[in-house]
């Protein structure tokens, strides 16, 4: 691939735990999280040309190319912080759903943020990139690091932690955009507790997510996701993400997964399905 040519994943992000402590008086919430990362998602590849964005992919249908796509808005402030006089051509290749929990702008805006850092000679860990990032969204730092990390604050104060290696996962959705904002507005403010101590499997499997209840309250049918999916054999973990809809169930054998998929495309064959590893 030329050097004027970069190619960037943007991974689905999970949250395998996420514990809301309480809502801070910038209107947002103080969180404990445990973000990882599957291996496959969206891919973005930027390269210097005519300013454009093209959006092509199972669910371009449901993003628009304008100046508010996060891809976009990425761009600019990174030519605005780092200034950076140049137009870029960029291509976003949609396979994540839209508005589901798993970090797809989030993760498309970080994807954009490496490309752009890497066709101007800018290294990927630079503090600058990282500040940048946080004024996209909560999530677009944890997507910029891309590896497994305890998030607390906004979730944007990031600690590097041990990963799950490649565990075999499967996530599910059943088709319905949830409003992030309309999930938190429906928290019932309680905190109950912070995060367990263990390694990252074990924090998780004690942990939860307090956005679920609220999730299910706007779009039920997550909860008929996480029992089709915490009924499967081999299961490990079955836990909503984010602020959903998207559901997600870690297995220990990859047969598992697998025949957890098949199952479940038979009973739900509307259902978007995505067999995977997180890492």
């Amino acid at each position: 691939m030329s050097e004027q040519v970069i190619v960037e994943p943007a991974p689905a992000k999970l949250n395998l735990a996420l514990h809301v402590r309480r809502r801070r008086d910038d209107g947002y919430h103080d969180l404990e999280t445990l973000f990882a990362f599957a291996r496959d998602g969206d891919v973005v590849t930027v390269e210097r040309g005519p300013a454009a964005l093209t959006i092509t992919g199972p669910f371009a249908g449901g993003l628009s190319n304008g100046v508010d796509n996060l891809v976009t808005r990425a761009e600019r402030a990174f030519c605005t912080s780092f200034g950076i006089d140049a137009a870029h051509a960029i291509t976003l290749d949609k396979h994540l759903p839209v508005a589901s929990g798993i970090g797809g702008g989030s993760a498309d805006a970080a994807a954009t943020l490496r490309a752009l850092a890497r066709l101007h000679g800018m290294s990927v860990t630079d503090e600058r990139l990282f500040a940048l990032a946080a004024t996209l969204g909560a999530d677009v730092p944890a997507c910029l690091l891309g590896q497994a990390a305890l998030g607390h604050g906004k979730g944007d104060a990031l600690a590097g932690i041990e990963g799950l290696g490649d565990m075999p996962a499967l996530l599910v959705n059943p088709g319905v955009e949830v409003s992030t904002a309309a999930v938190f507005a429906r928290w019932d403010e309680e905190d109950r507790g912070a995060l367990a101590r263990g390694d990252t499997l074990e924090r998780a499997l004690a942990g939860r997510n307090d956005l679920q209840p609220p999730a299910e309250q706007i779009a039920p049918v997550i909860a008929e996701v996480l029992t089709a999916l915490a009924g499967q054999p081999g299961v490990r973990l079955a836990r909503m993400s984010g602020s959903g809809a998207t559901c997600f169930a870690l297995f220990g054998s990859f047969a598992a997964r697998d025949e957890a998929a098949r199952r479940i495309r038979e009973a739900a064959p509307g259902w978007w399905q995505l067999a995977t590893f997180v890492q």
